[in-house]
């Protein structure tokens, strides 16, 4: 784990207020990530934890507060730019563009890079995602739950992103299936991928993760160690089922 004492956040997130409507949704909440950790949120439905991810990736604004990103204001920022500042966004639900192929999924992943970046990119989504390689030419809606998350990872990948967000990874599949998702994103950890995780599975988050935050009606009411919160009495009854 970073020593966060020693290096500055790559993203910080300093008492955004996101209201839908007359809704307050999220209501003062600050966080912190920095390089090289992987940083959950976790919390029942409704807490906010989608929410927050799509303000930072700027696909809703704040009312108040900031956002910075490697030490640059993200506040206003059209999320179309903010992918090439290296921050880059798996959605909940996959999102995947069903019609297209994986490869032409993985394609609109690298908007943003080079010919010859994309190129580079879409051999190591391959190396590191050896089931997409094999169904390279196959229509993405015809892939398993599992593989559709995988191309949904691959696919954020592609822009290179200094951080990943990952919304709910594990929605949807089967026990088998999470643990081969929580096993690659502790692989992409490894080779130095940033990871701010949103999961509803939080006994899966707090095992691979540094750092959590527990999300309760848009705010956040306890952060800390992922160790410290696995073991914490609140948290194993509110979240864990113990």
């Amino acid at each position: 784990m970073t020593e966060t004492g020693k290096t500055a956040p790559v993203l910080q997130v300093n008492d955004i207020h996101v209201y839908y409507g007359a809704i307050h949704a999220i209501k003062g909440i600050s966080l912190e990530v920095y390089p090289d950790e992987i940083v959950t949120l976790i919390g029942a439905n409704g807490a906010g934890k989608s929410t927050t991810l799509n303000t930072i990736a700027g696909l809703l604004k704040p009312r108040q507060g900031s956002i910075i990103f490697d030490g640059k204001p993200l506040n206003g920022v059209p999320a179309s730019k903010i992918v090439p500042r290296g921050l880059s966004l798996c959605p909940e639900g996959r999102r995947i563009f069903q019609r297209m192929t994986v490869r032409e999924n993985l394609e609109m992943g690298a908007f943003t890079r080079t010919r010859e970046e994309e190129a580079a990119s879409l051999q190591e989504m391959f190396e590191r995602f050896p089931r997409l390689k094999e169904r390279e030419r196959q229509i993405a809606g015809t892939l398993s739950g599992g593989e559709q998350q995988m191309l949904a990872m691959a696919r954020a990948l592609m822009s290179k992103p200094r951080v990943l967000m990952l919304d709910e990874p594990s929605m949807g599949l089967a026990p088998i299936l999470v643990e081969q998702i929580f096993s690659i994103i502790a692989e992409l950890h490894k080779a130095g991928v940033t990871v701010l995780l949103v999961e509803q599975n939080a006994q899966m988050a707090l095992s691979i993760a540094d750092r959590a935050y527990v999300l309760e009606t848009g705010a956040i009411t306890m952060s800390g160690s992922a160790q410290d919160l696995l073991h914490n009495d609140d948290v194993r009854k509110a979240y864990l089922g113990s």
